[in-house]
């Protein structure tokens, strides 16, 4: 995210008048900058890709922490040591993560297509071309020009196959679906698609395709996602990701408070950490 110098004086007022004790920054390494210019602590949610360019740097290395929505199993590789020393790997979380997950039924093949709003390296005669070329499998679209599904969680669990970017939400979304999953990442600023696509690879966990695959290819790719399953995918996401990440920003909060607040005591940092 870019910041304005109007939303840059709005986030100084906001910090000398609440006084925070940490600050969360989501992408932005000028908000990073900016709040431990102000003297405030921070802790940088961690992006995969390359990161090696000044800014990102500058804002990794100024952070107390960086919180790495992945397992330590797939850690980012080619980070300095000193980013991996103070990350804590929480492994995926998404708004479903607890939700139950009705068993998924027995079908002919049904596969869930979902696009993001970040812009796509497909188009509607891409996804025409591959459902022609597989007759025996159902196919329903979700996002780009084909509308958006308030609660997309019934079809992730009924699909027998899910084709979707290696956006972050996306990924975590078929993780806690235990969805198999045929990964095709798109293009996107320091390579952060692509970097997770590699993560799963070596891991096992998906299906991944470096490009839109063409229609002969198909049928191939979904029977082997549908066999390789969806049940790695606890390793990926086990389900209390945001609780260990809740307890990361817990304990460094009461750790940089002032004496005599009264911010509740957290368990320490090292519990969070998921190895």
């Amino acid at each position: 995210m870019s910041v304005k110098a109007n939303q840059a004086q709005d986030i100084a007022q906001w910090i000398e008048h609440a006084a925070p004790d940490l600050l969360v920054c989501d992408v932005s390494v000028e908000v990073a900058t900016l709040a431990r210019l102000m003297g405030t602590p921070v802790v940088v949610a961690a992006m995969r890709g390359d990161r090696n360019d000044p800014g990102h740097r500058l804002a990794y290395d100024l952070a107390e922490s960086l919180l790495a929505p992945w397992p330590a199993l797939a850690a980012e590789p080619g980070w300095p040591a000193g980013w991996y020393d103070k990350t804590v790997h929480t492994g995926a979380f998404s708004r479903y993560d607890g939700r139950r997950r009705p068993a998924r039924p027995e079908s002919g093949g049904e596969v869930l297509l979902m696009l993001g709003a970040g812009g796509a390296d497909v188009d509607e005669a891409d996804v025409r071309r591959a459902a022609e070329a597989t007759p025996d499998w159902k196919w329903t679209v979700l996002g780009g020009a084909c509308g958006w599904a308030e609660d997309p969680w019934p079809l992730l669990c009924r699909a027998d196959v899910v084709v979707t970017h290696a956006g972050q939400n996306a990924v975590a979304e078929c993780a806690a679906a235990r969805a198999p999953a045929v990964v095709i990442p798109q293009s996107r600023p320091h390579g952060e698609q692509h970097a997770t696509a590699r993560a799963l690879t070596a891991a096992s966990l998906a299906t991944v395709c470096d490009r839109w695959p063409e229609p002969p290819e198909w049928p191939a790719l979904l029977a082997r996602a549908r066999q390789t399953g969806g049940e790695r995918w606890d390793r990926w996401a086990p389900g209390d990701g945001a609780v260990l990440a809740a307890r990361l920003i817990d304990t460094l909060a009461t750790r940089y408070a002032p004496p005599g607040s009264s911010v509740a005591p957290p368990q320490e940092v090292a519990s969070c950490v998921r190895q």
